[in-house]
C-alpha cells in the first residue's frame, strides 16, 4: 500500500502543501504558527511523510518544527524534482504545481523519512557557515586596503580587519572544541589531518556538509558530494563518465 505523502513547496513567506493521492491542497505561513497549522492539517489527512526540497534554507524551520510536532519529514533534491516535473509534462512552474510534483516525486521514488540533525550537528553547521562568511568578508576588506590611499580609510579598514580576524579565531576555536567533544568527529578529524593536501578548514566543512562520513560507504559519500562518475553507456557504446549533481549546499 502506497504511503500518503504531502509535498510542500517552501518560499520565504509561505508553505504550499499537496497530499497524494487525495489531491488535498492548502497554504500556510512559513512561521511557527503556520507550521503548527500545517502539522495539524497533515495529521488530519493521515499524512505519513512530508517531503520538501532542500533549496536554500527556507525549509529548515518547517523541517525541524514538523519533526518536533510528530510529523515525519524527508528532503528531495530540487533539481531532481524539476526534471521529474518536466518528464511528467509540467513545463510550467507555480507554487501549487511544485507542491504536487514534490508529493508525486516522493511517492514514485519511495523517499524515506530523514531524521533531523542533533544539536551538535546544527551548531557545527552554523559555526562553519559563519566562519565562511567572516573569511569572505576578511578577504574583501584586505583587498580594499590594498587599493586604498587615504590614511583615514586605511585606519578604518585596519579596525574592521582586526575585528574580523578576532571573530575568525574565536569561531575556529569553538569549532575545534565542538569536534574534540565528539568521539566520531575527533577520530575523523585525526584521520583527515593525516592526509596530505587537506586544509585545516576543509575538515569541519566536510563534517558539517556531509555528516554521513564515517557511517555510509565511500561510494555513497562520493555520490552525495557530486563526485561519483555517472555512466553514459548505450548499446555497445561506452561513453565518457562525468560528475554532476550532489547535495545542495
Amino acid at each position: 500500500m502506497n504511503k500518503i505523502i504531502c509535498g510542500v513547496d517552501v518560499s520565504k513567506g509561505w508553505l504550499d502543501a499537496h497530499v497524494e493521492p487525495s489531491g488535498a491542497a492548502g497554504r500556510f505561513r512559513n512561521d511557527a504558527a503556520g507550521i503548527a497549522d500545517l502539522a495539524a492539517w497533515c495529521q488530519g489527512h493521515d499524512v505519513e511523510l512530508v517531503v520538501m526540497e532542500a533549496s536554500g534554507g527556507y525549509e529548515r524551520l518547517a523541517f525541524l518544527l514538523l519533526w518536533e510536532l510528530g510529523v515525519c519529514c524527508g528532503l528531495a533534491n530540487a533539481r531532481s524534482v524539476r526534471y521529474f516535473a518536466e518528464a511528467m509534462g509540467f513545463l510550467e512552474k507555480t507554487d501549487k504545481i511544485d507542491a504536487a510534483m514534490i508529493a508525486r516525486y516522493g511517492a514514485v521514488k519511495q523517499l524515506k523519512a530523514m531524521p533531523p540533525p542533533n544539536a551538535a550537528q546544527l551548531r557545527l553547521k552554523a559555526l562553519v557557515a559563519r566562519l565562511s562568511q567572516v573569511t569572505g568578508d576578511l578577504t574583501v576588506q584586505k583587498q580594499r586596503k590594498s587599493a586604498a590611499l587615504d590614511a583615514e580609510t586605511i585606519a578604518s579598514l585596519d579596525e574592521v580587519i582586526a575585528l574580523l580576524t578576532r571573530q575568525s579565531r574565536r569561531l575556529e576555536g569553538e569549532i575545534a572544541s565542538l569536534i574534540d567533544d565528539d568521539p566520531l568527529w575527533a577520530c575523523l578529524d585525526r584521520a583527515f589531518r593525516s592526509l596530505k593536501g587537506v586544509a585545516s578548514r576543509t575538515v569541519p566543512r566536510l563534517m558539517a556538509q556531509l555528516p554521513e562520513i564515517g557511517i555510509v560507504s565511500n561510494r555513497a559519500i562520493a555520490k552525495l558530494a557530486g563526485l561519483a562518475p555517472i555512466a553514459n553507456d548505450s548499446g555497445k557504446r561506452s561513453g565518457r563518465r562525468s560528475v554532476r549533481g550532489g547535495r545542495a549546499g
